[in-house]
C-alpha cells in the first residue's frame, strides 16, 4: 500500500459511539451521526451498517430551515490533524491523503430515505435543492477548516457521491447537471482553492457519460473504476480519457473474479488491466471496490504480486 490517510473526527459537541439496542427480538448495533441518521447492524450478522432511520422522511420544504444540520465551521473536528500529517510527511515516504468526504449528493437520501428522494427528484426538485444547499454548506466549511489544517501536506483529497449503477446513471442526468453539478463544482473549485493536493472522485458503477462533467468541474482522480459495469471497457475509457483524468482501481474485477477465480487466474486479471492502464502514467493500481469477507486470502495475496510483478516501469 503506498497511501496513509488523514481522518477527521467528530467535534467535541457531537458524543457519537455505538449503542446496544434490542428490536424485534434481535440485538442491534446503532449509531447516530451527526445529520441525525442511524446507521444499524444485526449482532448476528456483524458486516455492514445499513441506515434504519432517516430524520427527514417526513420533512416538507419548511422544515429544511429549521432542521439542526452539523456546524461544518466547528474547527475542534480538526485537532491532532496536522500533527499527524505532519509526521507521515516527515517520517514516511507514503502518500498522504484525506478520508473520503463531500458526500453532498449522497446525504439528501440518506436524510430523506432512497424511495422518497426518488420521488421528490420527479415532483419536487425545490425540495432537493434546499437539502444539497444545506450539504453543500456543511462540506463547503468543513474542507475550509480541514485544508487549513493539512492542505499544504496533503497529496489527495478524497471527495465522493455514487452517480451511477452497473447499468447506467443512478437518476437523470439532466437532474445532476442541472441540480447536483453545479454544487459539486461549487465544492471542488473551493478545495482547489485551498491546496494544491489532487482531486480524487469516488462513484461506482456505469459513469462512463459523466466522465468528462468530472474532468469539466475539476477532479483530477477518478475510482473504483467499475470495468465490470456497463460500457466502462477499459480500453475504451483509457483511449478516450487517459490524458485528462487517473483512473485509480480498474485492477481486477471484486465481484466476480477476486473472489471466485484461481490465483492465477486472478495473475491473468491483474496482469491484463495493467498492459491496458499503464501506458503514459495517470494509473493507481487497485481492486476495483473493498475486498469483501470470503475472498480467499490466496487470491488477495495473487493480486499484489501480480501488480508488484507487472506494474512497474
Amino acid at each position: 500500500m503506498d497511501v496513509r490517510y488523514i481522518i477527521a473526527h467528530g467535534p467535541d459537541s457531537f458524543r457519537g459511539g455505538i449503542e446496544k439496542n434490542e428490536r424485534n427480538g434481535r440485538v442491534w448495533h446503532d449509531l447516530k451521526d451527526e445529520f441525525g441518521v442511524v446507521w444499524s447492524m444485526p449482532d448476528d450478522q456483524q458486516l455492514f451498517m445499513d441506515i434504519s432511520y432517516h430524520p427527514l422522511a417526513n420533512a416538507s420544504n419548511e422544515d429544511i430551515a429549521n432542521y439542526s444540520f452539523p456546524d461544518g465551521t466547528d474547527k475542534s473536528r480538526f485537532k491532532g490533524t496536522r500533527e499527524a500529517a505532519l509526521k507521515l510527511r516527515n517520517e514516511t515516504d507514503y502518500s498522504i491523503s484525506t478520508g473520503i468526504g463531500g458526500v453532498t449528493y449522497e446525504y439528501c437520501w440518506y436524510l430523506r430515505g432512497l424511495e422518497q428522494w426518488f420521488c421528490d427528484m420527479l415532483v419536487n426538485p425545490k425540495f432537493c435543492e434546499a437539502l444539497i444547499e444545506q450539504t453543500l454548506k456543511f462540506w463547503y466549511n468543513y474542507y475550509t477548516g480541514f485544508m487549513e489544517a493539512v492542505g499544504d501536506i496533503v497529496d489527495i483529497v478524497m471527495v465522493g457521491d455514487d452517480l451511477a449503477g452497473q447499468g447506467g446513471p443512478l437518476f437523470s442526468p439532466d437532474f445532476y447537471r442541472s441540480v447536483i453539478k453545479p454544487r459539486h463544482k461549487k465544492l471542488i473549485q473551493h478545495i482547489r482553492s485551498l491546496t494544491k493536493a489532487k482531486i480524487w472522485y469516488h462513484t461506482c458503477g456505469s459513469c462512463v457519460e459523466y466522465i468528462p462533467d468530472l474532468i469539466d468541474i475539476g477532479v483530477d482522480i477518478i475510482n473504483p473504476v467499475q470495468t465490470s459495469a456497463r460500457n466502462m471497457d477499459p480500453v475504451h475509457l483509457k483511449r478516450q480519457f487517459g490524458n485528462h483524468i487517473v483512473f485509480w482501481g480498474g485492477g481486477i474485477d471484486s465481484q466476480h473474479v477476486l473472489p471466485f477465480a484461481t490465483p492465477d487466474q486472478v495473475k491473468k486479471e491483474v496482469h491484463q488491466s495493467l498492459e491496458i492502464f499503464k501506458p503514459g502514467g495517470g494509473y493507481v493500481f487497485n481492486n476495483i471496490h473493498n475486498i469483501q469477507s470470503g475472498v480467499p486470502a490466496e487470491n488477495i495475496i495473487a493480486m499484489y504480486e501480480a501488480a508488484y510483478e507487472f506494474g512497474f516501469y
